[in-house]
């Protein structure tokens, strides 16, 4: 599904977000991106769905080449949905509205259309009544599944997550983690910017591990998480599995998951 071949990007001063960074992704796939800040997580989606231009290399998006000078930068976002720390849902606009605009001005769906779309996945990610709430109305956790919500309605090929719990509180993290978790069980191909150790131990197939814009590691999500090759990643799982509330959930049988 996702192909990123040698991808690099600069900033300013010659720093570099991502330095040669070469990735696949498999259709259904849940694959889960660690590292420290500034490692180069955020830029490395950002350069998937195209809100940052690759220097070098290049990614592909089943089949569509995405730093291609000929690229339709606005066909890429429809195929690609991203959902970050911040929710940036619009403030004047109601949890139904925020899913019904895109739907009508990108995918020019009918409004009659995109409101059963729209009430269908509000339904899906727990919110169904609470249709007509502003954002100011409802809790953070409700607000992410909102943002999930809006870009699952655009009918996306892979789900891009950009530290999507890292703005919340632990018991609003459950509730978008577990939307999460079913998304992967659905079969949607997603990357994952993530801490939460415990999810990414049951969701995850694979996990990879960037420094200063380096890929460090990449392999089973468990393995990298339990068994780490290299020291940098060893002393980074360390420092994560000790902080307070390291891993949110617990691996257990599948049909019995234990959250914490």
């Amino acid at each position: 599904m996702v192909s990123i071949r040698g991808a690099s990007r600069r900033f300013s001063g010659g720093h570099y977000g991502v330095r040669g960074i070469t990735l696949d992704v498999s259709r259904g796939e849940t694959l889960v991106v660690m590292g420290p800040s500034g490692s180069g997580k955020s830029t490395l989606l950002r350069c998937v769905n195209g809100l940052e231009r690759l220097d070098e290399g290049e990614i592909i998006i089943d089949g569509m080449r995405v730093n291609h000078e000929t690229t339709d930068w606005n066909k890429v976002r429809e195929e690609v949905g991203m959902v970050f720390q911040g929710f940036h849902l619009f403030p004047n606009r109601t949890a139904l509205e925020n899913l019904t605009l895109p739907q009508t001005v990108v995918r020019r769906r009918p409004a009659a259309e995109a409101k059963t779309v729209a009430r269908a996945l509000l339904d899906r990610v727990g919110l169904g009544g609470k249709e007509s709430r502003f954002p100011a109305e409802l809790s953070g956790g409700e607000k992410q599944r909102v943002a999930i919500a809006r870009a699952l309605a655009m009918n996306p090929k892979i789900m891009l997550f950009d530290e999507p719990t890292s703005a919340l509180d632990p018991e609003m993290i459950l509730e978008v983690l577990e939307v999460m978790r079913d998304l992967a069980g659905e079969g949607m191909t997603m990357l994952v910017v993530t801490h939460e150790i415990g999810f990414a131990r049951e969701v995850a197939q694979r996990a990879v591990f960037l420094d200063e814009g380096l890929l460090v590691e990449a392999g089973p999500a468990r393995d990298l998480i339990d068994r780490p090759e290299t020291a940098r990643c060893r002393a980074f799982m360390q420092r994560i599995l000790r902080r307070p509330g390291g891993e949110s959930v617990r691996p257990g049988p599948a049909s019995e998951s234990s959250w914490t």
